[in-house]
This record gives C-alpha cells, sequence and structure tokens, in this order.
C-alpha cells in the first residue's frame, strides 16, 4: 500500500466560500438502511477532494494532471504493469473490460448468481455483443471444477468460445474468494488458453475481510483484468477498468469510448479514486461496513425463526424470515428482497453504517417476528 505521507499532493489554492444555490435538501439525512451501499451518501474526505480539483480548466478526457497521477496510485496497490481506464459505472467497466478479452464469437463463463448475469439487464450480451455460459454455484463461488463444465469445444463453431472466466470478489452473495481459491481459478483458465476478469464492485471489503493487499488476489492470483468498484466504497460517482495483463487486450481506449464511458472532465472521477487509494480511506471505510455487517448478522442470529442463509464474510446478510415480517419490517428500514417467493432478503451496511443504526434494525426485526 502506497504511503499517504510518499503520495504527491496537488498544490491548490484554498476553495472559495460555496456559491449561493437555489437548491434546497429534500431529504432527511439522518435517514438510515440497509437496501444496499449505493444508498449512502459520499464521503466526506471523496467531497473535499472533489473541491481541491475544481476550479480552472484542466485537459478534457483523461489528458488531465489527476486521471496522469491515478494511475501510480493504481500501481502502488496492483503493481507496475497496471493501467487504469476510469469510467462512469460498474456496468460500463464490466462491459468494456469483457469487450477487451473477447472476440466477436466469444464466451464469458460466470457464476449464475453474477451481476452480469442478474442485473445488467443484459449488457453484456446485448451491448458487449459476447455469450454468458452461466454455472450454478454454492454461496455464489465458481471453482476450477465449474469453470471445467463450460470449458469445452473451442473448436466447435456451432458453439460460443468459452474465452474468459468473470469472478465477483467479493460475491452477489457476500462471500469471499481467498487468494488460493483465484489463483486455481486462474491456472485453470490460462491453461485452457482462457483469460480472467474479476467483478471487484466490492473489492474493498474483500480486501479488508482477508486482511491482504490488493494485489494479492489479482494481480499476484493471474487476473488479467478487473472492473474497480468506488462508488460502493464512499465515491460519489465512477468506477474503472484496471488492466494487469496488457497482452491479454487490445484497443482499451476506443473500447471505452465505443462504449460511452469515456468522461469528458475525467479529472473528476479520478481525483476521488486517489482520495481513495492514496492513504487508507478505502480499507478504512470497508473494513467498517464489514464490521457494522458482522454486528448485524449477529444480532439477527439472536431472533427466532430467522435464519442467516450465506457465511457473512463482507458488508452482506442474507436472511431468510416470513413474508409478512419483512413487509412490515420494509416499511420502517429500507431493503430488497433478493428472492421474494422463498422469503430471502438482502441487508447491506456502507461506509456511514452506525452501530446505532444496526441496533435499531435488529430491535425492529425482534419486534416485528414477535407480532
Amino acid at each position: 500500500m502506497a504511503d499517504p505521507a510518499t503520495v504527491e499532493a496537488h498544490p491548490t489554492e484554498a476553495p472559495p466560500a460555496p456559491p449561493a444555490t437555489d437548491a434546497r435538501r429534500r431529504h432527511d439525512p439522518r435517514a438510515r438502511g440497509f437496501a444496499s451501499d449505493n444508498y449512502a451518501g459520499a464521503h466526506p474526505e471523496v467531497l473535499a477532494a472533489l473541491a481541491l480539483a475544481n476550479g480552472g480548466h484542466q485537459t478534457a478526457y483523461g489528458e488531465d494532471e489527476y486521471t496522469a497521477h491515478l494511475q501510480e496510485v493504481f500501481r502502488a496497490h496492483l503493481g507496475p504493469s497496471a493501467e487504469v481506464f476510469p469510467v462512469f459505472n460498474g456496468t460500463g467497466a464490466n462491459v468494456v473490460a469483457l469487450q477487451a478479452l473477447t472476440d466477436r464469437w466469444g464466451a464469458v463463463v460466470c457464476a449464475e448468481s453474477a451481476h452480469i448475469n442478474v442485473d445488467e439487464c443484459g449488457a453484456p450480451e446485448r451491448v458487449g455483443g459476447l455469450k454468458l455460459l452461466t454455472v450454478p454455484t454454492e454461496h455464489g463461488k465458481l471453482t476450477p471444477e465449474l469453470v471445467e463444465r463450460e470449458a469445452y469445444g473451442f473448436d466447435d463453431e456451432h458453439r460460443a468460445m468459452p474465452q474468459v472466466v468473470s469472478i465477483t470478489q467479493n460475491t452477489e452473495l457476500g462471500t469471499v474468494y481467498t487468494p488460493e481459491e483465484i489463483r486455481a481459478i486462474c491456472e485453470t483458465a490460462h491453461e485452457r488458453g482462457m483469460t480472467v476478469h474479476l467483478d471487484g464492485a466490492r473489492i474493498a471489503n474483500a480486501a479488508a475481510a482477508l486482511d491482504v493487499p490488493l494485489r494479492a488476489f489479482t494481480t499476484d492470483a493471474g487476473v488479467d483484468v478487473l472492473s474497480f468498484g468506488g462508488t460502493k466504497n464512499g465515491m460519489l460517482f465512477g468506477e474503472a477498468v484496471v488492466v494487469l495483463n496488457p497482452g491479454a487486450v487490445r484497443a482499451m481506449k476506443h473500447l471505452r469510448k465505443l462504449s460511452m464511458q469515456l468522461a469528458s472532465k475525467m479529472r473528476f472521477v479520478s481525483v476521488q479514486f486517489e482520495a481513495l487509494l492514496a492513504g487508507d480511506l478505502w480499507l478504512r471505510s470497508a473494513s467498517h461496513a464489514n464490521a457494522m455487517a458482522g454486528r448485524l448478522a449477529e444480532g439477527a442470529r439472536t431472533v427466532d425463526g430467522v435464519e442467516i442463509l450465506h457465511p457473512v464474510q463482507a458488508n452482506a446478510v442474507f436472511a431468510r424470515l416470513p413474508h409478512d415480517v419483512s413487509e412490515r419490517l420494509r416499511k420502517r428500514h429500507r431493503f430488497y428482497f433478493w428472492d421474494e417467493a422463498a422469503g430471502d432478503v438482502r441487508w447491506m451496511c456502507s461506509f456511514d453504517t452506525t452501530e446505532e443504526d444496526v441496533d435499531d434494525f435488529v430491535a425492529a426485526l425482534r419486534e416485528e417476528m414477535a407480532r
């Protein structure tokens, strides 16, 4: 990890006082929910960084000082060959990354529960022009054996060619791959001439849970390209595609533009990542969110009739409880059904979730279960 003291700060004059505005606050800033870590606002340190990047003119479309410096910030975490391409959002990052790894006849092996399969409105297939080959998994994690179920028919012109394995860290079900598990998947993929993409929408939470550097389960494990998440960890907007193996991709700049992911004022994406990664904000925020999820799971387990469905390893808790209880509880604290027919729900914690938020939720859960 980069020492914050050694990371060059961008000199700037003190920002002027905020201008008057006709905008009005239209929400209660005390409100908290457990629906998504995207519900949280931007971290104050990220907002402060945005102010530092504001004012004056900087070259557009990524030719600015902040995006240039961001390369070194990412390389401090992921190694000297890493190249970062900031984008607008997570779906865009995944589509750009997967396009860079596939031919027009290519396919991607992924978990059935993967975000690219379930929650991206078909964008990888419709926009990226590739085929997803999905595999049922336990707790959302692929294994070399599961990859091999779809890693065949490379010379069969009647079948989309498996070219990429895509894994999510941490998974959509809140579980975490160890570096050894990812290394085994990468070895299996590379032996078959395939590459590996890692969807890291919550990559900071995984590193915090494992207590290892980011490169331990990415660069050092053999991952070729990753989508690096920032929004779920306190950024206002923006994600990134990070190329770890330059030989695995081509035309990244063109694909980013073609996929409508080239930000004109990119400095405002890049400076947010610098605020997260130049010091330890990324780790502090993710560790806190994980701890709050652990506290929530511990409290929920003491409530009769509540079943925790998956290991709680990061900042997500999946539970099963009566449908009518969930409906009443959702009116008090917002969260989502995961499988409404089964009564499965998802509770997410974020960088600004407090112990009081968690304890109030558990108390409300206990009350509703007792009704």
